[in-house]
């Protein structure tokens, strides 16, 4: 093998160099940023996250507790409505068929006939099982 001697190789310029004296002071201003006081940092204390959890695990707490009642109360009220609407129909009004057949339009009774889907079979096994079906038919 050829021996290599780095010192008469063609040398490769780098492309960056050092300003002049930039090393002479370099150690003095080292030791002037080390020994410069540190500034403070903000600190955020424990205590006041501890605050921020507590606030938000209450929120929740309460959101969990409300929802629940909410929809409960939304429920039940509907349901009452309807049975006490029902109860003053069938009780307490002076109502009959007949005033409300004069009131229906024939659209009105049309869908009251789509949403009551009777099978046959049904329909005969109340009217065969009824002992009043004579009044049924005449009224």
């Amino acid at each position: 093998m050829k021996e290599f001697k780095l010192e008469n190789e063609p040398k490769i310029v780098s492309g960056f160099k050092t300003p002049e004296h930039y090393f002479d002071n370099f150690s003095a201003k080292v030791f002037d940023k080390i020994n410069e006081e540190e500034k403070e940092v903000k600190v955020i204390p424990f205590y006041r996250r501890k605050k921020t959890f507590t606030w938000l695990a209450a929120a929740m707490v309460v959101s969990a507790l409300i929802i629940p009642i909410v929809n409960n109360y939304n429920a039940t009220s509907n349901e009452l409505d309807e049975t006490t609407l029902e109860n003053y129909l069938s009780y307490q009004s002076n109502l009959n068929q007949y005033d409300l057949i004069q009131t229906l339009d024939t659209k009105d009774i049309q869908e009251l006939n789509n949403n009551v889907a009777l099978e046959n079979e049904t329909l005969e096994d109340i009217l065969s099982s009824n002992p009043n079906i004579e009044r049924l038919i005449t009224e």
